[in-house]
């Protein structure tokens, strides 16, 4: 299923919103990165890395690796923010995680070898570009010196405007990034004001401009609904102004208020925020307007032009989800590096540190910083194997899931197939003799399918650690 006209846009009633719009995860994994046990650590880990090491349950040889590089560093606090970051301007404190980063990779090539062929390279944050140009040099240098970086290879930078300039662009064109992501989140002033991150319309317009004459092969925007201060129709000027400027991909993430969890967000005025309503109709505009303009919706927050990669994907169910959303890289083990970094090897996934002092104790002491983690079970394996397919083709077809995995559908999934009959009420999904169909409506509710089949959260119902739906 894949919305291409503003005809195909379904109306959502209020009663549907009410009932709809709960706390949910958004599936990057599954299960999700709360069940990760401190039980799961650096043994595990290393057990891990020497199972895809020596090749041990795989076919044909290992998959080349996608690679993660978590930088935390920030110069100023963004309000809505979620990551893990370190706000400071003393830009000499990168001289000594980049010292930790060197240890870590040097850590891995000695469990995995050298020259592990890599697919993808994404620097995320916190913010990448708060390195200099020369730090940016020695931290690819290391990487490449470290592994097989293919020529084909997806190496993506997120970047903040207000750091960068087409020299800087220019730079990273040079160290073999090929993708930028921009985090603009919204073009509005007062919005702007509201979430301590003001930048110009026009700085974005520049360094797009750039971007493509310098030859990169696809730039995101990163935007965010439910802002403070934002209304539906300052939105709309964003997505216009926005969808103008043509980036390839667009990301619009629903902004989750959880200040209990994160401090910078006690920050913002809570009356400022939009109410659920306005949120909906925010989002279901955004969608026309970027369909509107040529924009494919590829599903919950991604957008992008129907020649680009993650639209083919989508089109030819190629599309995956990881902890950076939706992706046209295959299945892979991810190595995660730096403070907090997620990975995933074999059937596990691990977490480093989350703070600077704790993630420096452990390679000071030449220990892999890992701290907690997840070894998947036969059923957490099965119902990932679900969950993804709502989440990226939004279809489970019930006989390569039960190849796969050798069970009934049916029978197995017998409660979750009771619950599914009001959502089937609701006409947010069909279910096929041999498959589940997620429709048109169903796909601002996806998460909502998804979460019928988490077991985890079906056991204890603490969802207000996540973000709403809606």
């Amino acid at each position: 299923m894949n919305l291409t006209s503003h005809a195909e846009i379904p109306v959502i009633t209020e009663d549907m919103l009410r009932r709809l719009d709960v706390p949910g995860p958004r599936y990057t994994s599954y299960p999700t990165a709360d069940r990760f046990v401190e039980a799961f650590a650096v043994e595990q880990y290393c057990q891990a890395l020497a199972a895809r090491a020596t090749g041990a349950g795989t076919v044909g040889g290992a998959q080349p690796l996608s690679i993660y590089v978590h930088i935390p560093f920030c110069e100023s606090v963004c309000y809505y923010c979620a990551c893990n970051k370190v706000i400071t301007r003393h830009h000499e404190r990168a001289t000594e995680y980049l010292d930790a980063l060197e240890q870590e990779i040097a850590l891995h090539v000695e469990r995995l070898g050298r020259g592990q062929s890599v697919s993808q390279l994404h620097f995320g944050g916190g913010t990448p570009t708060f390195l200099s140009d020369a730090e940016l040099a020695r931290l690819m240098g290391a990487l490449r010196a470290a592994f097989q970086i293919g020529a084909g290879a997806e190496v993506s930078i997120e970047v903040d405007p207000r750091t960068v300039t087409a020299e800087r662009l220019k730079h990273l064109a040079e160290l073999g990034f090929n993708r930028l992501s921009f985090g603009v989140q919204d073009i509005d002033p007062d919005v702007q004001q509201a979430v301590h991150r003001v930048q110009s319309l026009q700085s974005v317009k520049d360094l797009m401009a750039a971007a493509r004459e310098l030859g990169f092969q696809s730039t995101n925007v990163d935007l965010i609904y439910g802002l403070p201060r934002q209304t539906p129709e300052s939105l709309a000027n964003t997505v216009r102004e926005i969808a103008a400027l043509r980036p390839d991909r667009i990301a619009l993430y629903a902004y989750a208020h959880l200040p209990q969890r994160f401090k910078p967000q006690r920050r913002i005025d809570e009356q400022t925020l939009p109410k659920a309503e306005a949120k909906l109709s925010m989002l279901s505009q955004a969608i026309a307007g970027f369909i509107s303009h040529g924009y494919n919706y590829i599903g919950m927050d991604h957008f992008a032009l129907p020649e680009d990669s993650l639209a083919a994907a989508k089109r030819q169910g190629r599309l995956h989800r990881n902890f950076q959303g939706y992706s046209t890289q295959p299945d892979c083990d991810l190595i995660g590096l730096g403070v907090s970094a997620i990975g995933r090897v074999g059937p596990t996934y691990s977490q480093n540190a989350k703070t600077l002092p704790e993630y420096y104790d452990a390679l000071r002491h030449g220990q892999l910083p890992v701290v907690r983690g997840l070894a998947l079970t036969r059923d957490d394996l099965l119902r990932r194997a679900v969950i993804m397919a709502l989440m990226c083709q939004g279809r489970v077809e019930f006989e390569s899931i039960e190849l796969a995995h050798l069970v009934d559908m049916r029978r197995y999934f017998a409660s979750e197939f009771e619950q599914l009959g009001p959502l089937q009420q609701l006409g947010l999904i069909e279910i096929e003799p041999g498959a589940i169909q997620v429709t048109p409506l169903g796909w601002y509710f996806v998460r909502a399918v998804a979460m019928v089949f988490d077991r985890h959260l079906q056991a204890d119902r603490a969802r207000e650690r996540f973000s709403r739906i809606i």
